[in-house]
């Protein structure tokens, strides 16, 4: 079981990023992926998450209407699945590491504890 997150880099206030993860070794049609970061200094928050049929999406405060969770999921035959962030009018304060995990349950949820499988992170630095 592998989750890859990718895309962070460094941006400028007003920029947009699309933040890939690619969760490999599983059925993750059938799961539900989640989206948190973590600032220096500060707790891991959440940010996105979608559910496995990618009919529902729950959104922090923060991000509702910057952001957008969305994802592609391969064919059964296939072993990768991907689920993206696009970040859009991106500030300092959305500066941190970005971790993808992924939910067994299916369903679109905020709460950390949920989440069964976790990727390493991908650092988003908003800065001019």
């Amino acid at each position: 079981v592998q989750l890859q997150a990718s895309g962070g880099g460094l941006v400028q206030p007003g920029g947009s990023l699309r933040l890939s993860c690619a969760a490999s070794g599983r059925r993750f049609s059938m799961y539900s992926m989640g989206w948190f970061r973590q600032a220096l200094g500060k707790d891991r928050e959440f940010a996105a998450s979608i559910s496995w049929s990618g009919g529902s999406t729950i959104y922090a405060d923060s991000a509702k209407g910057r952001f957008t969770v969305s994802r592609d999921d391969a064919k059964d035959t296939d072993v990768v699945y991907m689920v993206y962030l696009q970040m859009n009018d991106l500030t300092p304060e959305d500066t941190a590491v970005y971790y993808c995990a992924a939910d067994r349950l299916g369903m679109a949820t905020p709460r950390p504890d949920d989440y069964d499988f976790w990727g390493q992170g991908t650092l988003v630095t908003v800065s001019s």
